[in-house]
């Protein structure tokens, strides 16, 4: 005969008894009070929500209860639990808006401060120029060509038909770099033969030992002269050169060249012409002078329209040019008899209306 049916009570079960259920929550409520931080709460959670906290183990013993027990135990439990996760969600938001404000202290920007402005660099105004002036020489085919700046004295001067007692060779004129012969004695002075390049011309010289005709090169750079530095003179300034070396090649020719040149540059309107000079490395040789890209010559004997660029004198010198010597064609290598060859150079000069030397060749932050 089986045993009766006892009526089961759910307050006879140790974990289901109000007064535990009761310390159960509290022990939550304590716990997520006494977290600090949200890891800390982390920890309070799973102790008091996790699987094995003790609200979990007593909701385990509502399933031994008799039916008409485990609505009563069932409502107790839940209510505890339910209190439980509001508890932890409202200490949660409370941890989390803490350590925001916190954040918002620590990492806070004042925008009323100072700050430290980065400069930004701006490419300086020769270096475009001088890549304006390449880049119409280009177009026409012409080839980009460069050398040292450091230069040995041969290629500066004997290679172009300078003279041995040529006064451009003199060290008042000229900055002599200290040499090494080959048994290891140092040079000084003009015995060394090294020189910081006065002028792009002995890139011609390398261009043609290195190149056949026909040769079409254009040689921008810096080059050196013993100047004391003033409005208008400097040590350091730049040069672009021109060489054409090719049959049939006239004056001619070098006059429509400098005339685009000059034309795509400054504007349509613009005229050249050429004066006689003497250069040792051209024969003929000419000076190139451009009308005013200022007053376009309109200063010229009109004293109410003076021009502080080109001096009320309606043209601006640019530079040298001529046909190449046949001295210097024989010495780089090349037969004169089988070639014609034109040559221009262009020098970096001073205007009045720009910023003195000395400034326009310093570097400057742009911000």
């Amino acid at each position: 005969m089986s045993a009766p049916n006892k009526s089961y009570d759910p307050v006879e079960v140790e974990a289901l008894k109000p007064e535990e259920i009761e310390r159960m929550r509290d022990e939550a409520f304590a716990a997520f009070a006494a977290a600090g931080d949200l890891d800390a709460l982390a920890q309070a959670k799973t102790a008091h929500t996790g699987g094995t906290s003790p609200l979990s183990l007593a909701n385990r013993e509502i399933g031994a209860l008799p039916p008409q027990a485990k609505a009563e135990a069932g409502k107790r439990v839940g209510q505890a639990r339910g209190a439980v996760s509001k508890a932890l969600a409202a200490r949660q938001a409370e941890l989390e808006a803490e350590r925001d404000a916190r954040v918002l202290v620590e990492e806070a920007v004042d925008v009323t401060l100072p700050y430290d402005r980065t400069p930004a660099g701006a490419r300086h105004p020769l270096t475009t120029f001088m890549e304006r002036v390449a880049d119409v020489f280009v177009a026409m085919g012409y080839e980009i060509a460069e050398g040292p700046e450091v230069e040995a004295e041969w290629f500066n001067f004997d290679a172009l038909n300078f003279v041995p007692d040529h006064p451009a060779r003199q060290m008042q004129d000229t900055f002599f770099v200290q040499g090494t012969t080959p048994d290891g004695k140092v040079t000084e002075g003009d015995e060394s033969g090294v020189v910081l390049r006065t002028h792009t011309s002995p890139v011609q010289a390398r261009s043609l030992l290195e190149r056949k005709p026909p040769v079409y090169v254009v040689c921008p750079g810096r080059v050196y002269r013993t100047d004391e530095l003033d409005a208008t003179h400097t040590p350091v300034f730049h040069q672009i050169e021109l060489l054409a070396v090719d049959e049939g090649l006239t004056m001619a020719d070098l006059k429509g060249t400098l005339d685009h040149m000059v034309q795509a540059l400054f504007g349509p309107d613009m005229k050249t012409r050429l004066r006689p000079n003497f250069f040792p490395f051209t024969e003929p040789s000419a000076e190139m002078d451009m009308v005013c890209y200022v007053c376009r010559g309109e200063s010229v004997g009109n004293p109410d329209r003076p021009c502080r660029t080109c001096g009320s004198e309606g043209w601006i010198e640019l530079g040298g040019c001529g046909m190449v010597n046949p001295k210097v064609l024989t010495a780089c290598g090349v037969d004169p008899q089988n070639v014609q060859r034109i040559r221009l150079r262009v020098r970096h000069r001073t205007d009045a209306d720009v910023p003195p030397q000395r400034r326009r060749h310093a570097r400057h932050g742009r911000g």
